[in-house]
């Protein structure tokens, strides 16, 4: 099976799904009909919507319900039974097949397609996107997974047991992905994608502010393991002038079967049970700062004027049964039919401004703009984006303990850091689950996750990183062996829940 040349872009995420799940059976790294050494001579923009959608599927699904879980946003319902080996931290390699076997197969091997195809003229523009969406997808897989199979995986079936690379070096990958993407997006004549470009329909200036904002967060995501390239690398790119991601990148979906939200469309083909219910550890945080943005996050249970939550995998023994759902804003309730239009993020506004605001706490973005207001203007973009006003931002940071008041008291470096990926991760609610757990496993914070109470992982220990999926276990003879859920990734903190 293949899921090359996809002509139609509105059926393009049923597909990938189903392409991904496909692949399970396949007895090698890479079907032989996917081999990146040989493209078709079809138009490599005809491939390019399929690259989109599949690396929307991961992070509005399949990364999503994770990150969504393990960022304590959520948690399992007690009237339900989906995702509990989620909240029990008790996962078979077999629950990250499906993952892998999309990351790889519907995007970075097409990506790489595309990458390759020297027979269609005129094609940079894409290929350009291409490489972008490659160091996207690259970084997705190698925060999930830590070290991975890169080079060798994508040259098709010149290698049947690709050798897995340092996630050190695979970051060093990524870094020479987007730089030759931005360089060819800048090519003076070639053919834009246009429509096929389901992320900005061929908007070159928005594509390089998204590669400028990409290598803003990988150089961050590594600040505390190698602060010096971190701070050259950030360095060099404010050298440039950048511009930066200033509206929410992301896929927009229809009510359509099969161009639903992703984590909608699962649920629907669920039979629209509600697995997913709002966590006590971060609505106990809105309601201490006072923050509105929950009524958005989450809805309200019928006569309730408060959103109702329980502790993080009390699915068992809860007394309360009915617990606030995820909100159709972010595709997360399975009975209302707004959630097939919930869009995918795949990097916000909101999360581009404290990105920025990092950079500038550590000293690393000359003329980067003032903190404070960087700050505020990260929160009210989350704002704005739920439906609500900028001065109900304004007015929230100023009273928030979390807010203006915490940044006054933060003296130190890290004591700024702290209060932007507090609000980052505020802001991030339903939308982006796991970025928001891998700027704790990179920060650790927010201080206040808790281990989950159905854990089995024994002790305070947390989980840190995916294993490596069943499909590499069985047929990479280069399978490295298994890491414990609860051992960091190379760039990550040596973390454990507090209580």
């Amino acid at each position: 099976m293949q899921s090359k040349y996809i002509f139609n872009p509105r059926k393009l995420l049923l597909l990938v799904l189903i392409g991904a799940v496909g692949f399970t059976g396949c007895k090698k790294f890479l079907d032989i009909n996917q081999n990146p050494n040989n493209p078709d001579t079809a138009d490599p923009t005809l491939l390019l919507p399929t690259v989109e959608a599949a690396v929307s599927q991961i992070v509005g699904n399949g990364y999503q319900v994770f990150g969504g879980i393990w960022s304590q946003y959520w948690t399992q319902s007690p009237t339900a039974s989906q995702y509990r080996t989620i909240d029990q931290y008790n996962l078979a390699n077999t629950a990250f097949d499906r993952n892998w076997l999309t990351l790889y197969r519907s995007a970075l091997i097409n990506a790489q397609i595309i990458i390759n195809n020297n027979t269609v003229a005129g094609v940079e523009y894409t290929k350009g996107i291409a490489y972008i969406l490659k160091a996207y997808a690259t970084q997705l897989t190698t925060d999930g997974f830590g070290d991975i199979p890169l080079g060798q995986a994508l040259q098709g079936a010149t290698f049947i047991s690709p050798q897995y690379q340092s996630q050190q070096s695979v970051y060093d990958s990524i870094f020479v992905f987007i730089d030759k993407g931005v360089g060819l997006l800048k090519t003076p004549t070639a053919t834009n994608p246009g429509a096929q470009d389901m992320i900005f329909q061929g908007g070159l200036a928005q594509w390089i502010a998204f590669a400028n904002t990409l290598k803003l967060r990988a150089y961050l995501r590594i600040a505390y393991i190698d602060p010096a390239k971190a701070q050259a690398g950030i360095q060099a790119l404010y050298a440039t002038n950048p511009t930066f991601v200033t509206a929410d990148a992301t896929i927009k979906y229809t009510t359509i079967g099969g161009n639903e939200n992703p984590l909608y469309n699962e649920m629907v083909a669920l039979n629209r049970v509600q697995n997913l219910v709002a966590s006590k550890t971060v609505v106990s945080a809105f309601i201490r700062n006072a923050d509105v943005r929950r009524f958005k996050f989450y809805d309200l249970l019928k006569d309730s004027t408060e959103i109702t939550s329980i502790p993080q995998g009390n699915y068992l023994n809860s007394p309360i049964k009915l617990v606030s759902p995820p909100s159709a804003l972010v595709g997360g309730n399975s009975t209302n039919t707004s959630s097939a239009t919930a869009p995918v993020k795949l990097i916000s506004a909101t999360e581009s401004l404290f990105l920025q605001a990092e950079a500038v706490a550590r000293g690393w973005a000359p003329n980067g703009g003032d903190l404070e207001t960087l700050i505020k203007n990260g929160v009210n973009a989350s704002f704005v984006a739920t439906g609500l006003a900028i001065a109900d931002g304004t007015n929230y940071y100023a009273a928030a303990p979390d807010g203006h008041t915490a940044f006054v008291a933060a003296t130190t470096v890290e004591a700024k850091v702290q209060v932007i990926i507090t609000q980052k991760y505020y802001a991030m609610c339903g939308f982006q689950g796991f970025e928001a757990w891998s700027e704790w496993r990179r920060t650790g914070y927010p201080t206040f996750f808790v281990k989950s109470i159905a854990s089995l992982l024994g002790g305070l220990k947390a989980p840190l990183r995916f294993l490596y999926p069943n499909t590499e276990l069985t047929t990479n003879a280069n399978y490295p062996g298994t890491q414990p859920l609860s051992v960091n990734v190379w760039w990550g903190k040596n973390l454990q829940f507090t209580q």
